[in-house]
């Protein structure tokens, strides 16, 4: 089976979209079928192109779609605002005429304003044997010109033509931003042959060709370095908004975007086995992986236009029955209801959010393989973390020692330091053995003393030397560790424990988001205990074997929704258990790309809180979304049997909500654009 992408042209109904897919799905040469509205692409797997059998199960759902190998720009255009105006104007002055000439006019009014939609239902009825949108907002207002409301029906036609070309714009806008967000490939590069630069398909460039990047072009393959100095612009990449500086020898990966002078570069790999293309290719296959919120819509959306349409029948036929309305005044109340019968307003609404989550997300350096990964952080009760590479770097040294008293010189401290260091069991002591040459005489120390956690004293040539920290050296001087000699503070000594930039303020954030901690670590219960304690860790958990792990987080992963944060190589299990698994500086390592569901491409624990705050934050949008489109539309048709609103709010309750939650969902993208 070989997996195929196309772009779906002319799709503007979210609904359509979820029909289009399900119907694809029912050829048995054709599965793994993913039709993304968001993106208008879809992809499939089949033995062998099944392009033109695609067109013709479209063809009977939407006649006016069809897929492509290449992207349509052109696209048809559904309404005409001239045509519009025209319509309206004969309608408008139809009222100061009687008789014939007043019918003749709305006569061509409605002719002018609805010979398309009226068409496009009829074909859609032929193929499909399916009432959507055009067909109903047809039989609304020709039922309003046969119940005398002329320009009610005008009025209603009119309002939903305008309502759907600034919906329309409106999702053109959103595509075309989510679009730009992921817009990392360079399609040509420039081929250096016998000193003649030969533009070229990206896609037929080979390992070991000579490049060269202009100025303000994106690095079209992953390559080396070979002449010029400048700086990259990698923040689509990693979310780094510090330009990174490259040189000869200088190892580059596709997709970031030359600021300075002209480089050149050879080829190390092919577009296909690209940075840049693999990231593409997990954007791609991150809408086949649908949130439950979203698959709920999709299974709702089948039976709303079905029943909106069956409780119209039955308000014309039960009101007139029930209450003094007449039948002509019960069918009134009902066509408000086949106005608002088409569901898009609350479908078009979730897979836009969540695929414009995911596009935000991979423009900060985070990709996330499916919408459903983004759905259950939001709902995460628990977080787990490797400890080393992950919340620690691993590796622990003396950043800077502050000398307080000058009749001591550096060298003769870090003597007498290490010293007494050398008799030390503690893990810190190994960093403070770094600072000498390797010759240590140790044989003048005396009375070495060691308190656990707390320091060491000892006796050298009658100095009483005091190391430790601040509570034991009772010194309010500084931070890190400190050194006393004879009673005096001497030297302030900084170490970085290994413990990452940023960890505890994670820590600290989850905390405050009711998310419970636990730390894993093949490491001793000592060293295990100082990390996990120093960033408030809930749950710290040592002398772990892989296997450990895996079997632990099964354990406490039972009731909640559970995430696992590793370095994506040696937590492949329990990454791969995880409710959701997240790799750190996943960039360019395959291991932590297939173990994982969401990878944090640099190595900035901060990006874990950026992760939490998006996805909250689209959880929020599509609920609000689906509250108010829902809700609205109730109201409506409440208030319509009730003979309290006409058809004109009921063309709100469809196009108007639909553009709101369009334009509601890309607060997304305008929330994180400069995170």
């Amino acid at each position: 089976m070989k997996k195929y992408k196309c772009y779906i042209n002319n799709l503007r109904c979210a609904n359509c979209a979820n029909k289009i897919e399900k119907a694809i799905e029912k050829n048995n040469d054709i599965s793994m079928v993913n039709v993304n509205f968001s993106k208008s692409t879809l992809t499939y797997e089949a033995q062998n192109d099944m392009k033109n059998e695609i067109n013709k199960i479209i063809k009977n759902i939407e006649p006016d779609v069809f897929i492509s190998t290449d992207e349509v720009e052109k696209e048809i255009k559904d309404f005409r605002l001239s045509i519009l105006l025209v319509a309206v104007f004969f309608g408008l002055i139809a009222n100061f005429f009687d008789g014939n000439f007043k019918l003749f006019l709305f006569s061509l009014a409605y002719i002018l304003l609805l010979y398309k939609i009226a068409f496009r239902a009829i074909k859609k009825l032929i193929k499909s044997k399916t009432l959507d949108e055009n067909a109903l907002i047809t039989i609304s207002a020709l039922g309003a010109y046969f119940l005398g409301q002329e320009l009610e029906g005008i009025m209603v036609v009119a309002l939903y033509t305008i309502g759907k070309i600034l919906e329309n714009k409106a999702l053109d806008n959103s595509r075309k931003s989510i679009k730009n967000l992921v817009n990392i490939k360079e399609p040509m590069a420039n081929i250096l042959m016998d000193d003649e630069i030969i533009k070229s398909e990206v896609e037929k460039v080979k390992v070991g060709d000579r490049l060269v990047i202009k100025k303000g072009e994106r690095i079209p393959v992953d390559g080396l370095i070979v002449k010029g100095v400048s700086k990259l612009d990698t923040s689509s990449l990693t979310g780094e908004s510090e330009p990174l500086k490259v040189r000869v020898g200088s190892h580059v990966i596709s997709g970031s975007i030359n600021l300075g002078q002209v480089l050149e570069m050879n080829a190390e790999s092919t577009y296909v086995d690209s940075t840049a293309n693999k990231i593409l290719e997990l954007l791609e296959t991150a809408g086949e992986k649908k949130a439950h919120t979203e698959t709920i819509v999709q299974r709702m959306s089948k039976f709303y236009t079905p029943i909106v349409f069956f409780l119209a029948i039955l308000v014309t036929i039960i009101l007139p029955l029930v209450s003094d309305l007449t039948l002509e005044s019960s069918f009134y109340r009902a066509l408000t209801f086949l106005v608002i019968a088409c569901p898009c307003a609350i479908v078009i609404s979730v897979p836009l959010s969540y695929f414009s989550a995911i596009g935000v997300a991979s423009r900060l350096g985070i990709l996330v393989k499916g919408s459903n990964y983004l759905d259950n952080l939001s709902n995460a009760k628990k977080v787990v973390f490797d400890k080393t590479g992950t919340l620690t770097t691993g590796v622990t040294r003396v950043t800077g020692i502050k000398i307080y008293d000058e009749s001591y010189k550096k060298d003769e401290l870090i003597d007498l330091l290490v010293k007494g260091e050398s008799f030390s069991s503690h893990p810190v002591a190994s960093t403070f053995m770094k600072l000498s040459n390797g010759n240590i005489n140790n044989l003048d120390v005396e009375n070495f003393k060691e308190f656990g956690g707390k320091g060491i004293s000892y006796k050298v040539r009658g100095k009483k030397i005091v190391v430790g920290s601040k509570r034991f050296c009772k010194c309010d001087i500084g931070e890190g560790l400190h050194m006393h000699i004879d009673g005096k503070h001497v030297a302030s000594i900084n170490i970085n424990d290994g413990v990452k930039k940023g960890a505890d303020d994670v820590i600290k954030s989850l905390k405050k988001q009711g998310v419970e901690t636990y730390m894993f670590t093949g490491d001793r219960e000592k060293i295990a205990l100082e990390v996990g304690n120093k960033l408030g860790i809930d749950h710290i958990e040592f002398e772990m074997l892989p296997t450990d792990k895996f079997k632990r987080f099964e354990q406490i992963s039972t009731n909640f929704i559970t995430v696992f944060v590793g370095d994506g190589v040696n937590d492949a299990p329990a990454l791969r258990r995880a409710d959701v698994g997240i790799s750190m500086g996943g960039i360019g390592s395959d291991a932590a790309v297939l173990a994982s569901d969401i990878v944090i491409m640099n190595d900035d624990l901060k990006k874990i809180i950026t992760l939490f705050n998006i996805s909250k934050f689209t959880r929020k949008i599509v609920l609000e979304n689906l509250i108010f489109a829902i809700g609205f539309k109730i109201i409506v048709l409440i208030l319509s049997i009730l003979g309290k609103t006409n058809m004109w709010v009921a063309v709100f309750a469809d196009t108007g909500v639909t553009l709101i939650t369009i334009l509601n969902t890309l607060r997304i993208i305008r929330k994180f654009k400069h995170k």
